[in-house]
């Protein structure tokens, strides 16, 4: 099937990532999310789509237990309860969809041609702005000496 919607766990990769979580023991699910990002975090070079996708549902999770986050798709998301995340997850999910949406990204590559492209790229927007918003533009300051 492929992709077949914009959200984090709407292709088989992160479907089939969702399921791995899923099956792994509970005290392996946080390592498992941390290598997913970390290597998309790391990636000096060209992030290929089936790492990138997985880093999205990655960051997806880390998220969804922001005060601010969303929870996941419950039809291909996991289904499992995940262990409540460390802060640094956070960073790191931010470095993660940092390199999903740059100009050596498979993923990115392929959805600038796609006709939901747009959209898709607002969606791994609002996944970082809820880890790190951006600072609200400031009025200039005036100060008496």
């Amino acid at each position: 099937m492929g992709t077949w919607d914009i959200g984090p766990f709407d292709n088989d990769t992160a479907a089939d990532f969702a399921g791995d979580l899923d099956e792994a023991a509970v005290e392996k699910r946080e390592s498992m999310i941390r290598g997913v990002l970390g290597r998309a975090a790391d990636r000096a070079g060209f992030l290929d789509a089936p790492d990138a996708e997985r880093a999205v549902a990655a960051a997806a999770l880390v998220v969804a237990q922001h005060p601010d986050g969303e929870p996941v798709c419950a039809n291909y998301g996991p289904s499992e309860p995940l262990p409540e995340f460390p802060a640094d997850l956070r960073t790191l999910a931010i470095d993660a969809l940092d390199q999903v949406v740059c100009e050596l990204s498979e993923l990115a590559e392929l959805w600038g041609d796609a006709e939901n492209g747009p959209k898709w790229r607002q969606d791994i927007t609002r996944l970082r702005d809820v880890l790190d918003p951006p600072t609200p533009p400031q009025d200039e300051a005036f100060f008496d000496i």
